[in-house]
């Protein structure tokens, strides 16, 4: 990937103040930012108080829009199959549901991120953000779509480039939503800020994901915690990189 791209200016970093002494665009693609994984995860332990429920209730509220929209596009499937046997139809159909199913749940799951980064900076937080972000609906679909086509084409190439590319777009979303980024800019403001701590972020990630299937064993009790705390944690290592908008903790 080219490396001319230049940090997204004015609207991004100049004309907006990030809230707080955290990082900035500019500071993260130079690399100046710094976290540990064990400082992350005791500040989103600490800030899991209070915030547990909203973010277990906008949860709730996904599942429900994802279980009305499968089924109202099962009843499609099931009357396009009543007229038609040709597979190929079928099949086109059935990929043309799933991106609009992804059409639809992105932005909810961004809701929830966005819900950690509120968080992350003590600002409320309620169950109903994860509506908020219906009007980032097509930008959010065309990065999610750029972000598989780059990843798989890492894949092809030796795998090694693939898994590089699924850490480092990994802020790519919230800078959507959080900086108002195009999808490709977004993509390469995440690449860029996370290769200089790859190594560190990946670890991150793994810490996480272990914690969160560990507390899957009991019943999955332990998620009522952990859950929460990984959404934190996301918008904890968010802040420290890029900063928090003024306008998003208005909102």
């Amino acid at each position: 990937m080219s490396n001319a791209y230049e940090a997204p200016e004015s609207n991004l970093v100049n004309e907006n103040l990030s809230t707080g002494d955290y990082g900035s665009v500019e500071k993260a693609i130079r690399g100046e930012y710094e976290f540990s994984i064990g400082s992350v995860l005791s500040e989103a332990w600490a800030k899991t108080s209070g915030s547990k429920w909203p973010i277990h209730l906008g949860f709730f509220y996904y599942f429900l829009v994802v279980i009305a929209v499968m089924f109202g596009l099962g009843i499609v499937m099931a009357g396009l199959m009543a007229v038609t046997e040709d597979a190929s139809v079928i099949v086109l159909v059935q990929i043309v549901i799933q991106l609009g199913v992804n059409l639809i749940v992105m932005p909810m799951v961004m809701g929830i991120v966005m819900m950690g980064i509120k968080r992350s900076v003590d600002a409320p937080i309620n169950a109903s953000m994860v509506f908020n972000n219906f009007s980032k609906m097509l930008p959010l679909f065309a990065t999610v779509i750029l972000m598989y086509i780059m990843i798989l084409i890492g894949f092809i190439l030796l795998v090694i480039p693939g898994i590089y590319l699924m850490i480092a777009y990994y802020m790519a979303m919230p800078l959507v939503v959080e900086k108002g980024m195009s999808p490709w800019q977004a993509m390469e403001t995440s690449r860029k800020a996370i290769t200089h701590r790859w190594f560190s972020v990946f670890g991150l990630f793994i810490v996480m994901a272990i914690i969160l299937t560990i507390s899957m064993i009991p019943l999955g009790l332990g998620m009522i915690w952990t859950l929460p705390m990984m959404m934190i944690a996301y918008g904890i290592l968010y802040r420290n990189m890029f900063g928090v908008e003024a306008s998003t903790v208005a909102e």
